[in-house]
């Protein structure tokens, strides 16, 4: 488990979107960029498990959160400046609901099936 202090941006997606597959580049961008945070892609089809609580009906949803609760979660136009503004005006963390927690443990037991941007390798 890792003690990485960031949060975490997830994006939750599906293979089968053409919006998302569009945004990934998007999103790693932003990742490279805001070496603050920690990034992560998890399609939401093949990791149920960890996503099925989130009832995602729109592509993109972003989620960020961290160990202090969630900041931001709903669905997000796909354009890296929204991202950007987004990370740069984050309001104060919410106690973070179940389905987080859940989400959220899954990242910290094995980062590298979902980080983004970060040269890791992408979830499988």
């Amino acid at each position: 488990m890792s003690d990485d202090p960031r949060q975490w941006v997830v994006c939750l997606c599906a293979e089968w979107c053409g919006a998302c597959r569009e945004y990934r580049p998007l999103f790693e961008q932003v990742a490279r960029a805001n070496p603050d945070f920690r990034f992560a892609w998890v399609d939401i089809e093949d990791h149920a498990d960890i996503a099925d609580d989130f009832e995602v009906e729109t592509f993109p949803t972003l989620l960020v959160a961290g160990a202090d609760g969630t900041r931001f979660v709903g669905p997000l136009l796909p354009h890296a400046e929204t991202l950007s503004r987004l990370l740069s005006a984050l309001q104060p963390a919410q106690v973070a609901t179940p389905a987080v927690s859940t989400l959220l443990a899954a990242l910290h037991l094995a980062p590298e099936r979902f980080e983004a941007g970060q040269g890791g390798s992408r979830a499988r």
